[in-house]
This record gives structure tokens, sequence and C-alpha cells, in this order.
């Protein structure tokens, strides 16, 4: 009986000391409502009496309560989540393309794989731009007239300057930022170094978004004269937002919890305080990425941590840089061969209406990732 209450003491200590750990083996539920970028489409929505639209099964599943609610709150919005989406998948695998982890996703609801279960800097790059991506869309809908919930941000209005004036449809930035805090946040549960990082990192998608908004005018006067302007306030392009947090991607801060003078692991901490892992590097500003572990390898195959290696990659063989063979191949080496191309070429405009068009062939020189 006293080995049997040992080794329940045993096992509860165990479980505390799991539950008090960042979390990096835990089975990771943050990002499942990306899922509803496969499954979130006109064919799978129904419309209630009060033309609410709903989500069917199985999207439905992949969504919380409270991310359910705001959906039904918000006529329209489904839609914008899930461009959101699209465009963030799109701009991940644009910006990197050319690395090793090149922002690989499946049809299956966890789209972006097991880097998700991760900290590291490819999971913050993952959360920022989701996170993003909503913004974007939410604010750009709105300023649409897509969103029954909201509209153009008008609160700027009157005299802007001496020579011009506020007006027009500026982007619903501020709606877009909300609704993305309510609804991406709420997908976080924990108070461990994961659940910080992931809110951070969302956190520094949407201000991404809200600070590179940019101011645009339209002329008004004789003969096109800008003796008057109309200006507005613009998103701006998701390659923009793209471009910054790719830049912050590869300044990211490796964080724990903060330190009051005690131990790191102290429960007295405060909870809600990251701190960078080197005391001489300055503390991550809410713009900048931050992750608690290396990236695994992604070289090769491996199925434990869902990276599916360089083989089989394109790459230039002329390039020093991370698209070069020697880089993105590992040092495996790769093999080279050559293929035809026949293309449209010399085209010709008839009037009227009518082009014409010769067919030109080129060799083109490829390499593969061994």
């Amino acid at each position: 009986m006293r080995s049997l209450a040992l080794l329940l003491g045993v096992k509860a200590a165990c479980i505390l000391l799991v539950s008090s750990l960042s979390g990096t083996g835990a089975v990771n539920n943050s990002g499942r409502w990306w899922g509803i970028v496969n499954v979130a489409s006109s064919s799978n929505l129904l419309t209630n009496s009060k033309n609410v639209q709903l989500v069917l099964d199985p999207s439905l599943a992949l969504l919380s309560r409270r991310q359910r609610r705001l959906i039904r709150q918000n006529p329209g919005i489904l839609h914008a989540i899930a461009a959101g989406l699209h465009t963030a998948i799109k701009e991940c695998k644009w910006q990197f393309r050319n690395r090793r982890w090149n922002c690989p996703t499946t049809h299956s609801p966890a789209v972006f794989g097991k880097i998700v279960n991760r900290g590291c800097r490819e999971t913050a790059f993952v959360f920022a731009i989701t996170s993003a991506g909503v913004t974007h869309a939410v604010a750009r809908s709105c300023s649409e007239g897509a969103i029954e919930s909201c509209t153009c941000d008008y609160r700027r209005r009157g005299p802007g300057g001496p020579d011009w004036h506020w007006g027009g449809c500026s982007d619903n930035v501020d709606f877009g930022r909300m609704f993305s805090s309510e609804f991406v946040d709420s997908s976080e549960r924990g108070r461990d170094l994961r659940y910080l990082t992931n809110l951070h990192n969302n956190e520094a998608g949407r201000m991404t978004v809200s600070s590179e908004m940019r101011q645009e005018c339209k002329c008004h006067g004789m003969s096109g004269s800008c003796t008057v302007r109309t200006c507005w306030m613009r998103l701006p392009s998701f390659r923009t937002v793209g471009d910054f947090l790719k830049d912050r991607f590869d300044g990211a801060s490796r964080v724990v919890y903060a330190n009051k003078g005690s131990n790191r692991a102290s429960h007295r901490a405060d909870p809600r305080h990251l701190e960078p892992e080197n005391p001489a590097h300055k503390p991550p500003s809410a713009m900048d990425l931050v992750y608690f572990e290396k990236s695994p390898n992604f070289c090769s195959y491996n199925g434990k941590t869902g990276t599916l290696g360089t083989s089989g990659r394109t790459c230039n063989s002329s390039s020093p840089g991370l698209d070069g063979c020697e880089l993105l191949c590992c040092g495996r080496g790769f093999k080279t061969w050559t293929e035809s191309v026949t293309e449209r070429c010399h085209c010709t405009f008839h009037w009227c209406c009518h082009v014409s068009c010769l067919n030109c062939t080129s060799t083109r020189t490829l390499h593969q990732c061994l």
C-alpha cells in the first residue's frame, strides 16, 4: 500500500513538472481554426432565418464556441477570414520559397503541419502572418461593404491641412485588428511560454498591418490641378506586410519568462512578461517576433518533427545564397538535366481583331537536390 502511494506521488509530481514547462512536447491545438481555409466555401455555408451565415461540418468542429459566436454576430465575415488565410498562406510560401523550410501546407485541418507544435522562428512567422492576414482581409471587406457589422472608417473628417481634407472611404483597420484579436487569440489556452509567444506574435502581425497604413489622396481642381485634395487611409499591400514580417523573422528574439531577480522558473515571475534569453540583448518590442526553441533540421525528412526535407527541391547552381544548390541541398549534391520549353513569341496584332504568334522553343537547364 505504501509503495502504491509512493508511485502515485511520483506520477503526480511528474505531471506537475511537465505542466510547468514550456509545453514544447505537448499536443498543441493552437491554430486549429486555420483548417477552415480548406472547407469554408460558398458551398459549405447555410443561411438561417436571420440571414446569418453558419459553417457546416466538418469546419464547425475546427472553431471554438467563441469563434462561432463571432461569425454569427458578423454576417459575411467568414469569407473574409478564409480569404485572409489564403492570402497569408500564399505570402508565406512566397517569402520562404528559397529557404529549406518553404512553408509547406496540407489540405487537412492541420494546415501547417507539426511546425505549430514547436516554438521556433518558423512557428512565430506562421502565427504572425495568419493573424495579419485576417486583420488585412477583414479591414478591406469592411470598406467594400461585404460585412454587415462594419463599414469604412469615417472617423477622420474635416480639414487635414491647408490644401486638403479628410474624406473618401478609409479602410477600417481598427475593426480588423479588434476582430482578429478576439477571433485569433481565442484559440490560445494556458499560461505557459508557448501561450505567451503565440499571443505576442499574433499581435505583432496585427500591428504590422496597422503601422503600414498609408495616406492616399485625390486631386480636385481646374484642369486637374491639385488646389484641393481629398485624402483617406489605405491598407498596405500584403506583400509589404510579408516583407516586414520576414525581416522580423530574420531578427527574431529568443525569449524566456521574465526574471524578477529570482530563478526564471519561479512561479512568482510575471506570467505575462517575456525577456530575451540572453540578458545582453534588448527586450523584444511589440512588433518583434519571438520564439523559445531552436528550429529543427529541415535538411532531411523527419516524421516526428514533420519536416519534409529538401530532397527533390529545385535549386540555383550559380547562387551563393540560400537558394543555391550548396546550401539548399545541405551538401548532398544535386542532379542536372535539360528540357525543351515551347512558348508563344513574336506576337503581332492585326486590325481588327486578331493576334498571331510564332512558337519558339528554348532549352532550359534545371538543378534538383538529391
